[in-house]
């Protein structure tokens, strides 16, 4: 396997815990709408793509009503719940100290990813922070993707890394031409042989190893 020349990252599960603020959110919304609550793991197991993309299916022709309403909840609290995933800040050091460009492509509304990973003292790992709504349409198109490899100067090619934790995650990359890296074991999502990964890595330590190796062989 090649050094990669970038590394893409996912958010939510990838990097960073933040599902109690979005199920606290989420579960608001469906309070409002006279819908019952999902339990944490249904929320793990459930939320893959953006807002625009998932909740005219959840809410009809409220959908619109139902995104002010979870955005509403969401910035009451969402700085509250977000939480490193161990290793995960020695792997973007090691990246960064490797000389790797990195940015996060999120289906997490790109105002949120920003103040998260600004609260987190992150923004200067990445070249940029993508989210939904950055682009005219959200992962798995590869219009986000277009402007993440913009900011670091960068072509598509599979010599880029894009890891994350779901079949979408890795669909997502296929889309966009890049490297299709899981995280994890996506027991959440069916499991890891489900998602279509290429390179597989079972956490942060064993992420940040297979860089050490890579970029120094």
């Amino acid at each position: 396997m090649k050094p990669p020349r970038a590394i893409l990252f996912d958010w939510d599960n990838t990097l960073v815990d933040a599902w109690p603020g979005v199920a606290r959110a989420l579960n608001e919304t469906f309070a409002a709408f006279g819908l019952r609550p999902w339990s944490i793991a249904e929320v793990r197991g459930r939320v893959r793509r953006s807002l625009r993309d998932s909740f005219p299916a959840l809410f009809g022709e409220a959908w619109e009503r139902a995104c002010d309403v979870f955005y509403e909840a969401l910035e009451r609290s969402h700085l509250q719940h977000v939480t490193p995933l161990p290793g995960a800040a020695a792997t973007l050091e090691r990246a960064l100290a490797s000389g790797l460009p990195l940015a996060v492509v999120s289906n997490k509304t790109g105002r949120y990813l920003r103040r998260e990973a600004e609260a987190l003292g992150w923004s200067r790992y990445f070249a940029a922070l993508i989210g939904a709504g950055d682009a005219e349409a959200d992962k798995p198109d590869p219009a986000p993707f277009r402007l993440a490899l913009g900011a670091i100067g960068a072509e598509a090619s599979e010599e880029i890394w894009y890891v994350g934790d779901t079949a979408l995650d890795m669909l997502a990359a296929r889309n966009s031409g890049l490297l299709p890296v899981l995280i994890g074991d996506a027991a959440h999502d069916g499991g890891a042989e489900t998602t279509g990964y290429a390179v597989r890595f079972t956490d942060h330590r064993h992420l940040a190893e297979g860089l050490a190796r890579l970029v120094r062989a």
